[in-house]
């Protein structure tokens, strides 16, 4: 038995042929999970076409680089971590880090794409700010209105065009889409519905506290929370030919890191998951895995989602998926991947 699942992602080629002699330019704006999460996969060597030139963050420097150097869900990083002098040091590589909370203040001059990790860029305002900077592109961390488009790798991309304010849509729309749109060109979706089983994030409290929902704001490491999901709603908008026909829903639980979709689906025509597994084995960010792993077991994968074949099946015409997704690190990836597309655009 093998301790990875059979499947592994395939890296993006995001440089096209003009300009893949050099690395693209990004800056990331909010050092936080998204944040941390993409300068480690850099960092790391999964992208080597890609130069961090610059962070910004409201936090001291000795705050970001302890951050970075001690995550709790990824583990220490593999090499040394220092801030000094209006830097961050890592591994002996100088990156220039600013604490502005008004992007538009920083000198983004010769950035290709901004990767805005705040969680904040929701009004056009705050999501033109990097433009205003000097970047040459914005792509923003999670679903906004401010966006010209939502894209999601291996559902939409091709739309993507010359789009200067980009929204890489949520964590689970990410694991969602791609797998909806493989579907339907399989059999053909008449109608579904996904519930996402989510791990807790910064948006619940660690304990009873008030929020402006009442399950959101009872502790996220004490119960599992029944709640909502922008997922359904961003289906319509990045596929829209399935518009109105997948419900979803969410339960947070009490777990760090990755989470799971569960998909159950009216098919016109069956699919079988032999079919089902053929299909995911040319797909650029759907994995599959016919092991019984468990949550931690796929901590730090880099798939959009991996399918876990033991809990998918199907009778007749209706077929249960079930996959997992690191809504961290798949999603940090997946930010990297179109931002290397946008900078071609």
């Amino acid at each position: 038995m093998r301790g990875r699942s059979e499947g592994r992602v395939r890296p993006i080629e995001g440089r096209c042929a003009r300009c893949h002699t050099s690395a693209m330019r990004i800056a990331i704006n909010g050092f936080g999970r998204i944040g941390r999460t993409v300068l480690r996969q850099v960092l790391t060597g999964a992208r080597q076409d890609i130069d961090v030139v610059r962070i910004n963050d409201i936090a001291p420097l000795d705050m970001c680089a302890y951050l970075f150097a001690f995550d709790s869900t990824f583990g220490p990083f593999p090499g040394e971590v220092s801030g000094a002098d209006g830097h961050l040091s890592v591994m002996g590589r100088r990156i220039p880090i600013s604490h502005s909370p008004d992007l538009s203040s920083v000198d983004l001059a010769g950035v290709d794409v901004l990767l805005d990790c705040t969680g904040i860029a929701r009004s056009s305002d705050v999501a033109r700010r990097g433009l205003a900077a000097g970047a040459a592109k914005v792509l923003i961390s999670g679903p906004s209105p401010a966006a010209e488009m939502t894209v999601v790798l291996g559902a939409n991309e091709d739309m993507l065009g010359g789009a200067r304010v980009v929204s890489n849509a949520s964590c689970t729309t990410n694991a969602l889409a791609p797998l909806a749109k493989l579907l339907h060109r399989l059999g053909g979706i008449e109608r579904a519905h996904m519930t996402t089983i989510h791990c807790y994030t910064n948006s619940q409290p660690m304990v009873d506290a008030p929020r402006g929902d009442y399950a959101r704001s009872r502790g996220g490491a004490q119960s599992m929370v029944p709640t909502t999901t922008s997922a359904a709603h961003l289906v319509d908008e990045v596929l829209p030919e399935l518009a109105g026909r997948i419900s979803g829903a969410a339960v947070r639980v009490p777990v760090a890191s990755v989470s799971a979709v569960d998909l159950v689906a009216q098919l016109e025509r069956p699919v079988s998951t032999e079919a089902l597994r053929a299909a995911v084995a040319d797909s650029h960010v759907l994995g599959w895995t016919g092991l019984p792993l468990v949550s931690s077991d796929l901590r730090a994968r880099p798939e959009s989602l991996v399918i876990a074949g033991p809990e998918t099946r199907g009778i007749d015409n209706q077929l249960r998926v079930f996959g997992w997704y690191d809504n961290e690190w798949g999603f940090s990836a997946r930010m990297l991947d179109i931002a290397a597309l946008m900078a071609c655009g």
